[in-house]
């Protein structure tokens, strides 16, 4: 870290971060939603330079826990993009987001990171400062290189992501009450970065007209519609194309979707989302996997309606 010395007031916020699903089988970089499963951290200003990071949960021990950490370099982004001092940081998370799994880990990072330094900023004594809705996007996006697991994570409930000229923009849609999300988690994990290698550059027309066609039902499904969902999940734009890289993924998709449930890949994969039509419909889902497939982890998850939240506390 870097951009001079720490203020001399010690200031002190706990941050709470939610996973995310995006794509939603196909909102291919589009589409988002956040679920009530998540982590949890407290930062606080310290005299000396740097920072350290002590993690529980998922990634202790792996993680780094210095200066390195995405956490806090997420948060140096943002004093540094507004020419203000880098506080050093004692950083305490409490990780709940599985690594690696298409559950967002990466994006609450940022968005946790981002969250420090905006209240950090609001609560500076000398000069304080309330970042916009539009600025905390958009230093997530510069970050993250995209909005769909960011917006999300940042403005809870089911976000819809592009971006301009201007930058990035999101719309927040409430999602209907009788939708009942479902998280299947694996064992294994899947690089982002592979899982998007294995996308074509060009597709053929009528699978880009089938996906604005599904895309567009999507929202009216989650929205107001969910006896829609099994249709408006359908993609021909990424998923099959990543599924030789996770054939375990692929097939237990297969399974559900015979079935009758609504399952994409959540995210890059491996894990799975199924957009249940209820409670009722969830349990079935959760059963069938248990039955079969007692290897994959089931989370019966609501939607996070608040997305990141940040306050502060005695240092």
């Amino acid at each position: 870290m870097s951009g001079g010395s720490a203020p001399s007031a010690h200031r002190a916020v706990r941050v709470k971060v939610p996973a995310t699903s995006a794509n939603l089988g196909p909102g291919f970089d589009t589409l988002g939603i956040a679920l009530a499963y998540g982590d949890e951290l407290v930062a606080e200003t310290r005299d000396e330079p740097g920072a350290t990071v002590r993690v529980t949960g998922v990634g202790e021990g792996e993680v780094p826990t210095d200066a390195s950490n995405l956490v806090v370099r997420s948060a140096a982004h943002v004093f540094e993009r507004l020419g203000r001092p880098v506080p050093g940081l004692e950083i305490a998370a409490r990780n709940r987001i599985p690594h690696g799994r298409g559950m967002g880990s990466s994006g609450a990072a940022i968005v946790a990171g981002i969250m420090i330094a905006a209240g950090m900023l609001q609560s500076d004594p000398d000069s304080p400062l309330e970042l916009s809705e539009d600025e905390l996007l958009a230093f997530a996006t510069e970050l993250e290189g995209h909005p769909d697991n960011v917006a999300p994570a940042l403005f809870g409930g089911l976000t819809i992501a592009w971006t301009t000229e201007r930058g990035p923009r999101f719309k927040r849609l409430m999602v209907h009450r009788g939708v009942a999300p479902l998280v299947l988690v694996p064992s294994f994990t899947m690089s982002t970065e592979l899982a998007r290698s294995l996308q074509p550059k060009q597709v053929p027309h009528e699978d880009a007209v089938f996906n604005v066609s599904r895309s567009a039902l999507l929202i009216a499904a989650l929205t107001q519609s969910p006896e829609l969902l099994l249709e408006a999940t359908e993609d021909r734009l990424h998923q099959h194309y990543r599924g030789d890289a996770m054939p375990a993924t692929r097939d237990l998709i297969g399974e559900l979707r015979a079935d009758g449930h609504p399952a994409v890949v959540s995210g890059a994969g491996p894990s799975i989302l199924v957009l249940s039509n209820g409670p009722g419909e969830r349990l079935r889902a959760a059963d069938l996997v248990a039955e079969r497939h007692a290897e994959w982890q089931s989370l019966t998850l609501a939607v996070d309606t608040k997305g990141a939240t940040v306050e502060s506390i005695p240092a």
